[in-house]
């Protein structure tokens, strides 16, 4: 044991040589295949099936292993090799596409740094550095005093939400729990994100308490419903306590109205929340800041920055206009061996106890720095650009409109929704019966399944349950990469040469 041990010892100064192999790695043009005169060149993802791709890597791990540098660098290619390239211009198949540079520059050193975000004292840059992103953010949003949490993840920061909301209407259910309360209710659109059901079911409020509320043919939130919801759950005994509002929800992109639901809220005494996940990003534009118009009368938001803007997964962050350190409050246990209070310095820079958290990313800095190599204003500019190339998108689809159709005429944000319609469905729009449009959802799947065996393009499709329609292509534009036109003469192209003879 103790020679084993030695070994490890005596040989890490040249494990760290680790290092710079990876960096070469890294700065392979393949790697990231960001470089728009790369796109033809390398495929998004060379795809297997699991099966095949568990024979080309050797994933097991055993108690004895030991694996050169060499090796290590060679495992390292293999994944690399096989991952999605979400750097790659064509890679638009998520809520998410290609990184920030800047942002991936502050990825790199926080994992080097090895931090985390519960004490000045272990993060003492970085503790500032979320600190001052908190505070512009709440100052674009139109809080005069605000206070947050970088999370990890959307979900998360949508629910810290309900928590911060149940806190505030029923403090004593931080010690004693929800035993004998009327059942708390909650409500978010048919449309809004499943994160909502899961938090119901964490937070132990009950699935069947969150409350799906009808949308309109544009995906929004119907209020005169909200307000039928709303009074539905007091006749039945239920305690309403908070709504949510969803800017950009994930597949229309459809923002809510948030005025509208602020004076539901206001006339029911709801809190109101925001899940501005994707649609956060219009806080920064310059042409469409009035999709989130109203946002100032929330009393918290989320936005992920990781979405549309490029910032490395994860990148997520909480905010709420409420005083008086209400969100440290309702999270705060105390924890006198962390969060001493006879510290040598001022202890307000320790956000530990307002995080659900112990051990906390340090989300922040990448996103800081970011904004320092291009300002806000640079951002802006960039997700006015994304808006743009959606709706000039829109208009290359009425150009097709033989072969593509529109989910709607005009969407809101950067999603675009559509179907392709492949030569052996093209019939007059009589013949267009139930059962054709069965065959159409179809077709999605299959032209999914030829773009990621092809390489050559990667694009989400979904259906619409809340609409009754079946799968449709959802394209969303990132402000990274920049798209010009003819990229997305590309795109139509390439769907339609990959589902122009498939077999439904």
């Amino acid at each position: 044991m103790a020679a084993a041990v030695d070994e490890v010892r005596d040989g890490l100064m040249e494990d760290w040589n680790i290092l710079e192999n990876v960096f070469k790695l890294l700065q392979r043009e393949d790697t990231f295949c960001a470089d728009p005169q790369q796109w033809d060149k390398h495929k998004i993802v060379p795809f297997l099936q699991p099966d095949k791709l568990k024979e080309l890597i050797n994933l097991k791990v055993r108690e004895t292993e030991k694996c050169t540098l060499a090796e290590i660098e060679a495992l390292c290619q293999q994944v690399i090799h096989y991952s999605v390239k979400t750097s790659h211009g064509r890679f638009h198949n998520q809520l998410f596409g290609q990184l920030d540079p800047f942002g991936l520059a502050g990825a790199v050193i926080t994992e080097a740094m090895n931090g985390s975000s519960y004490t000045y004292e272990i993060a003492p840059v970085f503790s500032l550095i979320e600190t001052e992103i908190i505070s512009t953010i709440c100052k674009l949003a139109g809080y005069k005093e605000g206070d947050g949490i970088f999370a990890p993840g959307g979900s998360t920061s949508n629910m810290y939400g309900i928590v911060l909301a149940r806190y505030k209407i029923a403090p004593e259910v931080k010690t004693s729990g929800m035993f004998g309360m009327q059942p708390l209710v909650l409500f978010t659109s048919d449309q809004s994100h499943y994160s909502f059901m899961k938090a119901a079911n964490w937070l132990g409020l009950g699935s069947d308490n969150c409350v799906s509320v009808k949308t309109n043919r544009l995906g929004q939130m119907q209020m005169d419903d909200l307000e039928a919801k709303i009074l539905e759950a007091k006749a039945r005994g239920g305690q309403p306590f908070f709504v949510n509002c969803t800017a950009g929800t994930t597949v229309l992109g459809a923002f809510d109205d948030i005025n509208g639901a602020a004076d539901v809220a206001e006339r029911h005494g709801l809190w109101l929340h925001v899940d501005a996940c994707l649609g956060g990003a219009s806080l920064l534009s310059h042409k469409n800041r009035s999709l989130i118009g109203g946002l100032e009368r929330a009393n918290s938001f989320a936005w992920n920055p990781h979405k549309t803007l490029g910032a490395p997964m994860q990148c997520s962050l909480f905010l709420t206009r409420e005083s008086g350190r209400l969100l440290e409050r309702c999270n705060s246990t105390e924890a006198h061996y962390l969060f001493q209070q006879d510290k040598f310095y001022d202890v307000s820079y320790d956000t530990g106890n307002k995080s659900v958290q112990c051990g906390r990313k340090i989300d922040a800095f990448k996103f800081w720095l970011m904004l320092k190599a291009r300002g806000y204003g640079k951002y802006g500019l960039l997700v006015d650009h994304a808006i743009e190339m959606s709706r000039l998108l829109e208009d290359k689809l009425r150009q097709r409109s033989d072969r593509f159709r529109l989910v709607l005429q005009k969407h809101e944000y950067s999603n675009v929704c559509f179907w392709f319609i492949p030569k052996v469905m093209r019939v007059s729009s009589k013949e267009e019966t139930p059962e054709w449009w069965e065959r159409l959802y179809t077709v999605a799947p299959k032209i999914k399944e030829q773009m990621t065996h092809n390489g050559t393009l990667m694009i989400g499709y979904s259906p619409l349950k809340a609409h009754d329609l079946g799968n449709f292509f959802r394209m969303v534009m990132t402000c990274f990469p920049i798209l010009k036109s003819e990229e997305l003469d590309f795109i139509l192209d390439e769907i339609e040469r990959l589902g122009e003879n498939i077999v439904i």
